[in-house]
């Protein structure tokens, strides 16, 4: 009976969205307004538009950018100088042990 449940659920779910039809995207780049037209099965289309940034908008988003860029490649030469500085500790630690046994010795 399970099998038999989801099988079913399986076969309405994937009807439901085959009945959905083509959708197509237009976008335009520069400014980021897109509009979406839809042309289902049974004849209707249904057409949603939305408009591009404003240029403060579009300011806001290049500085959003450019602060992301910029965390990033902070980020990774944080984490290379941190490495360098790791290996440099542990290479005088072990200097100073293998002294240590010297003089011990």
């Amino acid at each position: 009976m399970k099998k038999m449940l989801m099988l079913l659920a399986a076969a309405t779910f994937s009807t439901a969205a085959f009945a959905q039809g083509d959708k197509v995207v237009v976008r335009d780049e520069a400014t980021g307004a897109k509009a979406e037209t839809t042309v289902r099965d049974n004849g209707t289309v249904t057409t949603e538009t939305r408009t591009g940034r404003t240029e403060a908008g579009q300011k806001a988003y290049n500085t959003k950018e450019d602060v992301k860029y910029a965390g990033k490649k902070t980020g990774r030469t944080v984490e290379k100088g941190a490495k360098k500085a790791g290996r440099g500790i542990k290479k005088g630690a072990k200097a100073v042990k293998n002294k240590a046994e010297d003089i011990v010795d």
